[in-house]
């Protein structure tokens, strides 16, 4: 009886979402993936980064690497130090989070912050959150550190002048996508209409010349028959950074693949996926406004357009090779060193980094570094030397 369970709580707690959906679809004959997508996750009342801040965690729909451990948060903050040492130091380090979930990495990156009396005075931490219900959240966990006047702000939007770091944690993966379908040599944009009390996909010319554009420029296309996501906020996104940054980082954690792999001849569905009560699914018409909806990051197109805006490529790798290199794994044989009284904290640890480093788990996820007026040598995390 789970599934009609289930299938019930899909149709009541988003009726008022699907209704305005499918009013809107009457009214203009359909809707593109992309505004399906946007209204799904983030209306104002009933989208689901609206209502649901415990999504984030080991009980909610899925986990983030700042829920698994405070060690994820830590490793992070020690890289944010060596990269305010290459900067010489600045009195001023702005560290900027757009999408902090539930508050975690700022909490555990603060906490370890303190440990440098220097970096700690200098650090000024913003959070951009367009979610109420997790602005709340990350109070409510900061309320935890007794930290001076001033040095975390809730603002709305990225501000000019930042020195310092501009860090996301798979924020870019949940921006809203179109989606596309290679026929022969066109493409077509799935629409989302309305029909047998339900909602479905509709093949139609593509809403914006720069779908077309988007291929054109990689040099890349879907295979024959594929289905592909297209995130065309994502370029814009990394040039706002490019534009706000006055000297500093851009420090991207997030699911994708370079160009050539996302749009292989193989990948014939694409990778949207959908997470409910930690359960992945490929239907986004379902638990509409309860479910999360995610597309993997086109790397390729990220960096490009990072690089077109005035930031520099300066590392890219797999979070597990860049956890490994700060130290992941020193924690663990501390723990081992003190006795036998400390053996189930030394296997608790354990499990944690396997969790992180996985390359089958979160250890896949992609960390990206750019930079803008600052030193050419890639730092701990990037770097084998």
């Amino acid at each position: 009886m789970q599934p009609v369970r289930d299938e019930f709580e899909s149709i009541t707690e988003s009726a008022p979402l699907v209704a305005e959906l499918r009013d809107r679809i009457a009214r203009e004959g359909g809707m593109t993936f992309r505004e399906f997508m946007a209204a799904a996750l983030y209306h104002p009342k009933h989208g689901y980064y609206s209502t649901n801040a415990g999504a984030m965690s080991r009980g909610g729909d899925y986990v983030t690497s700042p829920e698994v451990h405070p060690i994820f948060g830590t490793l992070v903050a020690k890289q944010l130090f060596e990269l305010w040492e290459a900067m010489s130091r600045p009195a001023r380090f702005d560290i900027v989070e757009q999408g902090a979930g539930t508050g975690l990495l700022a909490r555990n990156i603060l906490r370890r912050a303190q440990r440098e009396p220097e970096f700690a005075a200098a650090v000024r931490y913003r959070i951009i959150e367009v979610s109420a219900a997790l602005s709340r959240a990350q109070r409510e966990t900061l309320a935890e550190l007794e930290l001076p006047d001033g040095s975390v702000a809730w603002i709305e939007a990225l501000p000019a002048g930042i020195t310092g770091c501009v860090l996301s944690n798979e924020l870019v993966d949940a921006f809203p996508v179109h989606r596309v379908v290679r026929q022969g040599d066109e493409l077509r944009e799935v629409y989302v209409t309305w029909r047998d009390g339900r909602f479905h996909d509709d093949l139609r010319p593509l809403s914006d010349d720069a779908l077309r554009a988007y291929f054109d420029d990689l040099g890349v296309v879907p295979g024959e028959g594929c289905h592909a996501e297209v995130n065309l906020d994502a370029p814009r996104w990394i040039a706002g950074v490019a534009r706000a940054l006055d000297r500093g980082y851009a420090l991207t954690f997030d699911y994708g693949y370079e160009a050539a792999q996302l749009y292989a001849p193989w990948r014939r569905d694409g990778t949207l996926l959908c997470f409910y009560r930690q359960s992945a699914g490929s239907d986004p018409y379902q638990r509409i406004g309860k479910q999360d909806i995610t597309a993997s990051v086109d790397f390729t197109t990220l960096r490009l357009a990072g690089e077109r805006a005035g930031l520099r490529t300066i590392g890219m790798t797999d979070q597990a090779d860049f956890l490994v290199r700060l130290g992941i794994g020193e924690g663990v044989a501390a723990a081992a060193q003190e006795g036998v009284a400390q053996m189930e904290e030394y296997f608790a640890r354990r499990r944690v980094v396997m969790d992180l480093i996985d390359p089958a788990k979160l250890g896949r996820v992609k960390v990206l570094l750019m930079g803008k007026g600052v030193p050419d040598a890639p730092p701990r995390g990037f770097s084998d030397g």
